[in-house]
């Protein structure tokens, strides 16, 4: 490796390559038409220049970051008040019509003791067949994680994304499949995301399917568009992002609005949930960051969120976002 080793980018993509970007980056506005460059931005939308142009791009192996040692944390205790207070406010904004559904999120947060929060990069190469491995680091700040959903993959006019919502341990997976709750969470997902691309091009929706994460399980409908004609990747972010399952139904600027203040108040990093993707020679792979861990210096974030629905239950979803961190802190061994 060579570099800036405080300077990375790094994405797995559909092709089962892990593409690493060594900085200092270039920052443009806009994607460029050539070469290759990495988006970086936060939930809301706002850095003004998220293309990140590499200084050096390579595919990631076993050997790279090895010599960081993996980092061990010393976890807070993360108390219910703050989230019950949250929850109660989303399911009065439901019964007032304001939303359908919402998707407020808990933070557990630690202190490194000991090692280096680099290390967490050594086994990014090894992420399962149904993951995409992503880490963004700037020095002392970074994050990285295994995330199952593809916000969206662009090539020659086929667009590829996805519906995943629906959560239950894996163990639970027979009866899961016949949960009403669930079943209705992850259709408010696919339904509005076939509506709202219906208009770039013929969507194709296959059936609904699990997807088995190992400790957990997801409702998972492919989605297919052949688009009508040309679209800016940078349009096509903006239209996709937050989807149906990370962010509120309806999507509107008073919705939009709510999210934001209960995912402020829960102390969401800004990068939680957001699009992380890579431009390579006109081919586009964008990712929704979640299933990671946040650093900023010695301080330790692992958020979770969970779609909140009419059914919803203060305890059920509670646990569901415990399940979710628990998974994501055995997949980096911390």
């Amino acid at each position: 490796m060579s570099g800036n080793k405080h300077s990375y980018a790094i994405l797995k993509t559909p092709k089962g390559k892990t593409l690493v970007g060594v900085g200092p980056f270039k920052e443009l506005e806009e994607c460029p038409h050539t070469g290759v460059a990495f988006y970086k931005n936060n939930f809301a939308l706002d850095e003004a220049r998220p293309w990140k142009v590499p200084q050096e791009v390579f595919e990631l192996s076993a050997s790279d970051f090895a010599q960081f040692k993996k980092p061990s944390i010393e976890w807070q205790e993360l108390l219910p008040d703050g989230f019950t207070g949250v929850f109660s406010e989303i399911n009065e904004a439901i019964h007032r019509g304001v939303v359908e559904k919402s998707v407020p999120v808990a933070t557990e947060f630690g202190k490194l003791a000991k090692g280096d929060m680099l290390g967490l990069l050594r086994d990014l190469h090894h992420a399962g067949e149904n993951f995409y491995s992503y880490a963004w680091v700037d020095g002392d700040d970074g994050f990285c994680g295994y995330t199952p959903e593809l916000l969206f993959h662009l090539r020659k006019g086929r667009f590829k994304t996805m519906a995943l919502a629906g959560t239950a341990r894996s163990d639970e997976r027979s009866i899961f499949a016949f949960d009403e709750k669930e079943i209705r969470e992850h259709e408010y997902v696919a339904q509005t995301l076939v509506a709202n691309l219906s208009d770039i091009g013929m969507v194709k929706r296959s059936d609904r399917q699990i997807m088995d994460l190992g400790n957990l399980v997801h409702f998972h409908t492919p989605i297919e568009i052949f688009m009508y004609g040309d679209h800016s990747i940078d349009f096509l972010l903006r239209k996709m992002h937050p989807t149906p399952a990370l962010g509120p139904l309806p999507r509107t600027a008073e919705t939009l609005k709510l999210l934001h203040d209960w995912r402020n108040r829960l102390h969401a990093p800004v990068h939680f949930g957001a699009p992380f993707g890579v431009y390579d020679h006109g081919e586009f792979h964008a990712v929704v960051t979640i299933r990671g861990a946040y650093w900023k210096g010695e301080t330790v974030a692992v958020p979770s969120g969970c779609g909140v629905i009419e059914a919803s239950r203060l305890t059920n979803e509670w646990r569901e976002l415990g399940l979710k961190r628990n998974a994501v802190k055995a997949s980096f061994g911390i």
